[in-house]
């Protein structure tokens, strides 16, 4: 699903990822931890196609394809979904609209038929339901006066619409109380099922624990110094990441 190998990204002439490596198979959910400041975030937006940041060397491949030469909106309907760490407000812009334009770009994309209003409002009160969203959070306009938890039960929302392949989340777990946290995390867990490939950026030990994982990757420096099971955990519950480090 998405294989890097050894890249060195820059922003402003500044080395800020060198000789990361990291594969990632259909179906696999990889954690992405480490110190403040040590790259995390920036990974994220590398592959959104974020232009601030430079790949100097080293090679990406997702889903088959060299995402070098994919624009951003051709890696977003290629299936790779990328939830931010704070989701900007669009004031003015419908969530309703937002969502049917996002999905039947997708949809044509993949040469499928467009929805209709009434079709596409069928299949999205669907999806709601699953995140115990109410009908009126449709009208309002794109995470304007959203609460941090109603942020990011609206990126799951559009992760059930859009249905990519390789899903990005960035402190995902943040402001989620504990109900909704294990309503995200078991659909996290039932998508994986469906061959639906994760990268979790998080510090949240109990967001860990209730995933099925594949691996924990500790970064510093922008480079992975660290990778390994849930064991990993223990030791960062007694000594933080100086062990690592």
């Amino acid at each position: 699903m998405l294989y890097i190998n050894k890249i060195k990204v820059k922003i402003n002439n500044k080395v800020i990822i060198n000789k990361f490596s990291l594969k990632i198979k259909y179906g696999e959910v990889h954690i992405l931890m480490g110190p403040n400041g040590s790259g995390k975030s920036t990974i994220s937006l590398l592959l959104a196609g974020n232009k601030k940041y430079k790949l100097c060397n080293g090679t990406i491949i997702f889903n088959k394809k060299k995402l070098n030469n994919l624009s951003i909106d051709e890696r977003a309907k290629e299936g790779l979904f990328i939830s931010f760490q704070n989701n900007i407000e669009i004031p003015g812009l419908n969530n309703e609209f937002f969502l049917r334009k996002s999905l039947n770009s997708i949809r044509k994309y993949n040469k499928k038929k467009k929805l209709n209003l009434i079709e596409f409002k069928k299949y999205i009160y669907k999806k709601m339901k699953k995140i115990k969203f109410s009908k009126n959070f449709l009208k309002r306009s794109l995470n304007k006066g959203f609460s941090g938890g109603e942020r990011k039960k609206n990126d799951i929302l559009q992760i059930l619409l859009l249905k990519p392949k390789l899903i990005i989340l960035d402190e995902i777990d943040s402001g989620l109380d504990i109900k909704t946290l294990k309503l995200i995390t078991d659909i996290i867990n039932n998508l994986r099922k469906k061959k639906k490939s994760f990268l979790i950026i998080t510090h949240n030990i109990k967001i860990i624990n209730k995933l099925k994982i594949k691996k924990i990757h500790i970064l510093n420096k922008g480079k992975i110094v660290k990778s390994g099971n849930k064991n990993i955990i223990k030791i960062i519950k007694k000594k933080g990441y100086n062990n690592f480090i």
